[in-house]
């Protein structure tokens, strides 16, 4: 299953991990050394940690970020004027 993740993939994964030591803006870093766009980053991003190859290679990671996205996606819902939960 490792060997499915590219190393494009394994890349964002690295600066997720290494992001809180970094100083500056993510934006910067992400151009620099991934070269893309942050919103074409926050779309890898979004399908990799869904992917089982990504939960292999580091879970304690994937997991953080599939529970970020979760507390995020509900808090955007409880906003939602006659959303009733």
């Amino acid at each position: 299953m490792l060997g499915d993740l590219t190393e494009r993939d394994r890349a964002i994964l690295a600066l997720e991990v290494a992001w809180p030591r970094h100083s500056g803006a993510k934006e910067e870093i992400i151009r620099a050394q991934l070269g893309m766009s942050a919103a074409r980053y926050y779309q890898l991003l979004g399908r990799l940690i869904e992917s089982e190859s990504a939960l292999e290679y580091d879970p304690i990671l994937v997991r953080r970020l599939r529970r970020l996205r979760d507390s995020r996606a509900a808090r955007r819902t409880a906003r939602l004027p006659g959303f009733v939960g």
